[in-house]
């Protein structure tokens, strides 16, 4: 809902623009706006939002983009080497550690029986 005079903060959130693209339009458009009471400086301002504002932010078209789903499926192996070890025990974890520095890889994998030789 617009109010009667709004900051560029307030219309970026309304409208899904920038505060900075809000900014632009005052200057482009030449919309009324005065100074916001108790801040100093000159930069902080009020839009007076007539029926021109209204109007430009009606009719301005907004860019929407669908939200992506950006689930991942890990079925790699490392994935469900990674997976498989943290649902092991703290000892179990450690007895592993033990076994792959112990033997490396290799022995591990001829204790599994699946090495290529």
């Amino acid at each position: 809902m617009l109010k009667e005079r709004m900051t560029p903060e307030e219309l970026a959130m309304i409208t899904g623009y920038s505060r900075q693209t809000i900014n632009k339009w005052v200057r482009k458009e030449s919309w009324l706006t005065t100074q916001k009471p108790g801040v100093q400086g000159g930069k902080a301002r009020l839009i007076h939002v007539d029926e021109r504002v209204r109007e430009f932010i009606n009719s301005a078209k907004r860019i929407s983009e669908k939200l992506g789903n950006y689930q991942v499926n890990d079925n790699s192996l490392e994935g469900l080497l990674l997976k498989s070890m943290k649902q092991m025990s703290i000892s179990e974890q450690e007895k592993m550690s033990a076994l792959i520095l112990r033997e490396g890889i290799a022995g591990v994998l001829k204790r599994l029986g699946i090495r290529d030789e």
